[in-house]
């Protein structure tokens, strides 16, 4: 089945050169079918990537998805034309009171502040706090988790000495879960941060559940509430390129970047990048909409709680 997107939506003329079946909001409306209705509140600075990047995974599934984006208002994008937020996007305010069966937070580049530093904290945290109720499962991506992990559970962040930069081997702790359904034991992950959580901090909350992690990367995915939050501490929606144009953007400004870990053959920037993450990151997704969404949310989306 298709992914339902908004007419004109960038993603879509990209990810139909990728075979990946798409319809814009016309031909959907044809259709006599409840779709599954995901938000995404995108904070990433490059709203067209990030956007194709989460379609990409999000395709992946026979049911068919009606994706909207969200936007903050006490926010403007600098690197994203007005005119493609106007026309794809709305706000929180204009959203608040509707129901969603899935929702995804981005991560965002303000990890190095302290929370309530972030100028648009109040609104987020509002937000936080409105997806409990308005939305089935909601995926918490990089700065989110954090954030999320903070404002709901008081978990801590803490500074890295360096940045955590690369692909890293994650290892499952509880492998029945159906989010994990078709996975190996150990599965690949693009990380890219200057914050991490620490383990201690998660288990001693009763209402979190670590559920993977890795030794070089700490806590990757924590899950609460059942599976109606997921709080994940990398980018398993990057595309192969993404780490590359970050280290060749950063290296360009600085002398002190690090070739990313586990991610060019040989280790070798002059090499294309080793994709070792992409067949875990569209699994994942899957049983994500299968199983914590679709067999989860009610028929009718009012009913959500």
């Amino acid at each position: 089945m298709p992914l339902r997107l908004p007419d004109r939506l960038p993603a879509i003329d990209l990810l139909k050169q990728e075979n990946i079946f798409v319809m814009d909001a016309t031909r959907a409306h044809s259709q006599d079918i409840r779709p599954l209705k995901i938000v995404v509140l995108n904070l990433m600075p490059l709203k067209i990537t990030t956007e194709t990047d989460l379609v990409r995974l999000l395709s992946n599934t026979p049911l068919q998805l009606e994706i909207s984006f969200m936007k903050l208002q006490s926010h403007t994008p600098k690197n994203t034309p007005v005119e493609h937020m106007m026309m794809f996007y709305r706000s929180f305010e204009d959203m608040r009171h509707e129901k969603f069966d899935g929702m995804i937070i981005t991560g965002a580049p303000v990890e190095q502040l302290d929370y309530e530093q972030v100028s648009y904290w109040e609104e987020i945290t509002t937000i936080f706090k409105w997806a409990r109720t308005h939305v089935t499962s909601t995926l918490y991506i990089c700065w989110a988790a954090q954030a999320g992990l903070y404002y709901n559970y008081g978990v801590p962040k803490y500074p890295l000495p360096t940045k955590m930069f690369g692909i890293f081997p994650q290892r499952i702790l509880m492998p029945t879960l159906p989010i994990f359904r078709g996975f190996d034991d150990e599965f690949m992950m693009p990380h890219s941060r200057h914050t991490e959580l620490h383990r201690d901090d998660i288990t001693a909350c009763p209402e979190l559940t670590l559920i993977a992690e890795s030794d070089h990367s700490g806590v990757s995915i924590v899950m609460a509430r059942g599976g109606r939050e997921f709080f994940i501490t990398g980018h398993m929606e990057y595309a192969p390129d993404t780490l590359d144009r970050e280290y060749r953007r950063d290296k360009d400004i600085r002398t002190d970047v690090a070739v990313p870990v586990n991610y060019y053959r040989g280790d070798n920037p002059d090499n294309p990048p080793h994709v070792t993450w992409r067949a875990h990151a569209n699994l994942f997704y899957a049983n994500w909409i299968n199983y914590y969404v679709y067999q989860e949310t009610p028929y009718n989306i009012d009913d959500i709680k």
